[in-house]
Order: structure tokens, then sequence, then C-alpha cells
């Protein structure tokens, strides 16, 4: 779902407890859900992330939030991503727009602009009407979602750093603004150690199944590796791309630096 030239949808993930679709066998309280952290992301936030695949591909990639702006009377707080990379001649770039509203956990608007070798180009332009639940694509497309709080693919992202999901749970979501997208599947994986150019940081990884018929034809499968501390980062993403092979996205350098945020060596 996230920056989807090199990762797809990333993530392709999130977030109250009461709009959440839960399979209910597998996840042992909604109390647990409730009481889900709220992530220290606001406007400034800039994440940059060195980005490789399987077939010798290297590329960049950013994540940064822009200063608050009004979308149809709300504040909202723009999430971007760019990426761009490649091989030989084989050159690829994604910019990604999500406008975001914090108070709700929703997405307002969301436009994307991709190009690589594989796909060729491709472009979104989509509104969103939480509180009608629809949305309308500035080419005619539109559809009915199934929450009043809906997501897309980089919103997902970061709606994921302001839920906890209990250890070895798994939680069923509908959130994605697009209802042949859905259900998005998390599943928590427990936590870890990630070591990345910006520090060693002990995490929570987390298991991420997507719908996305075009990218991953069918069902992707995308691992986050997410800071265990207050900011929550994502600080490693990994994903099998058709005609990518494995994608793996590592945190390079984070601002605006918070010391409780910050990698450090942990003991082994």
């Amino acid at each position: 779902m996230i920056i989807t030239a090199l990762l797809g949808p990333t993530v392709s993930a999130l977030v109250r407890a009461r709009h959440l679709a839960l399979s209910v066998a597998l996840v042992p309280s909604l109390l647990a859900l409730d009481a889900a952290p709220r992530a220290a992301f606001d406007s400034g936030e800039r994440l940059v992330y060195a980005a490789r695949a399987g077939r010798g591909l290297n590329g960049r990639a950013e994540m940064w939030i822009g200063e608050s702006v009004d979308v149809r009377g709300v504040r909202t707080i723009p999430l971007h991503s760019d990426i761009a990379g490649g091989f030989g001649p084989l050159k690829m770039w994604d910019r990604t727009t999500s406008w975001f509203d914090p108070s709700r956990s929703a997405s307002l608007r969301f436009v994307k602009e991709e190009r690589n070798p594989f796909g060729g180009r491709h472009s979104e332009d989509i509104e969103i009407d939480a509180h009608a639940r629809s949305w309308k694509a500035v080419d005619g497309r539109n559809g009915v979602t199934q929450s009043d709080q809906p997501l897309d693919e980089l919103s997902f992202i970061y709606a994921l750093r302001t839920m906890s999901i209990p250890e070895d749970s798994t939680i069923v979501l509908n959130r994605h603004y697009d209802a042949d997208r859905n259900p998005t599947t998390l599943r928590s994986l427990g936590r870890s150690s990630v070591e990345t150019p910006a520090g060693t940081f002990a995490t929570r990884e987390i298991e991420m199944r997507v719908r996305d018929a075009r990218r991953y034809r069918g069902e992707g499968v995308i691992r986050i590796s997410l800071s265990d501390d207050v900011c929550r980062r994502p600080v490693r993403i990994e994903s099998k791309i058709p005609n990518a092979g494995n994608v793996v996205m590592t945190l390079t350098s984070a601002e605006p630096v918070i010391a409780e945020c910050s990698g450090k060596e942990t003991t082994r």
C-alpha cells in the first residue's frame, strides 16, 4: 500500500476499534484495541528510506507530512510519499498524497502518479466523503465505502501507527475506501530488533495482507516493523512484488530527532 512504485499498496492499515471488522475468534480483547496509543506524528515529520529489490533494483523513498490544510471545511494533514529507483535503463517513480483527518482517522482525498517498467503509467485522483460513505474519481469511477473512517493505501500506514494489536492476534478490517480492496488483515508477529542506518530499533512486527489485483495479482503480504516507542515509525517494510521480487525499504534518517524515538543499540 504505501510507497507503491517499489512496494505496492502498501500498504498497503487501520484504526479505531469500534469501526473494525474483527475476526472475533482470533482477537482476545476489544479493550486492548481501545487502549491503542496515539502516535507522535504531525506536520514536519520526514522519514527517508533506502529501497532494494531482489533483481538488483535500488532506490530512495521519502514519507513526510506537510502543513495542515482545509479540505471541505475539515483540517487535514497532507501525507506524502515519493520514491524513485531502477536498474539499468529501467526507471520507476511513485508520488502519492493523502489528505488525512487526524481527529477522525480518515482520508478525505487521495492522489497518485506512478510509472514503472512493468505496469506502465497509472494515476488516481479520488475524493472521499466519509459521512456519505462514498468516493468519486476524476475519471468518473465511483463507489460506496464500507466504513465511515475510510483510508487509502498511504493513510493506512499512518493509521497503523495509532493502534495496538494484541500479541498473537489477527484483526480483519474493511477500511479501504474501495470495497474491492477489502478486507485488510493484520496479524501481530510479536517483538523483534531491526538494525538500520538510522540505528537499531526495538520493534513490533506486523503482517499485513492486502487485496490489490493490479499490483499483487490478488493478495499481497507486507511485513512492517514499527519502532516500539511513542513514535511507532515504520523502520522496515518488506513485500514480495510480482516482476520485482522481494522488496525491502529500510529507514536511513528521521526528522525531527526525538530522543524517545531514536534508534539505540539493543542487548543481543
